[in-house]
């Protein structure tokens, strides 16, 4: 049974070429962990690229609860869709680890895609790409049980990070902190933990050094198919 959805996952950007096209005399701009790189509501002035590090795309709740809607590594655009629209930041972008980024403001958006046009196509199946994986989430959420939340957050990341370190065993060679995956999830950090907790007295799920590691995969892609 496929799953039903998927979560947040790490996206990419533009072709190597156009990226280089749009970003060649860019402005470096650089993140320490835990800086905002800017806040839902903000003037869209510009965009980004990601050169290094990890960013998070993120929305809050009235209550404070935090939704984490997408990973972004190296190579991924991020502030595109104000570029589009001419509207304000839709989301807060906030790094994960520290990054390092290449900006251009929205002029000289303006002038690279008067010149390359061809920008605009990669840009609109970049956002259809992330239009889809929404749409996963939100499948995720709405058919998924908690459990089968976690499972689906801990396996995209094992995709993307993974590195098989023998016996079917995978350890995901990024740090993430428990709030962080919960929010991933979808999920309150309690519930998460319950989970968590119970699938490592279960060997499905181990952490060392900060690292998750995945015991038994094929386990938890059953989880994800509940």
């Amino acid at each position: 049974m496929p799953r039903p959805g998927r979560q947040p996952s790490v996206l990419s950007g533009l072709p190597p070429k156009l990226s280089e096209q749009l970003f060649g005399n860019a402005t470096t701009v650089r993140l320490d962990a835990g800086q905002t790189l800017f806040l839902a509501g903000d003037p869209g002035d510009g965009c980004y690229r990601i050169d290094k590090g990890l960013l998070k795309v993120t929305m809050l709740s009235q209550s404070g609860g935090e939704r984490i809607l997408a990973i972004l590594g190296p190579g991924a655009i991020v502030g595109e869709l104000a570029m589009l629209d001419g509207l304000s930041r839709s989301a807060s972008v906030v790094a994960v680890r520290d990054a390092e980024l290449s900006f251009i403001s929205r002029a000289k958006f303006e002038e690279c895609t008067n010149r390359y046009p061809e920008v605009y196509k990669h840009l609109v199946a970049l956002l259809a790409s992330r239009l889809r994986e929404t749409d996963s989430v939100i499948a995720a959420e709405t058919f998924l049980p908690l459990k089968g939340r976690v499972a689906v957050t801990l396996l995209e990341l094992a995709d993307h990070f993974g590195e098989d370190v023998g016996a079917g065993r995978i350890v995901i060679r990024q740090k993430f902190g428990q709030s962080e995956l919960a929010a991933m999830a979808g999920i309150a950090r309690e519930n998460f933990n319950r989970i968590l907790a119970d699938w490592k007295r279960r060997k499905l799920v181990s952490r060392f050094s900060g690292y998750y590691c995945l015991e038994n995969p094929a386990m938890l892609e059953k989880e994800a198919d509940l």
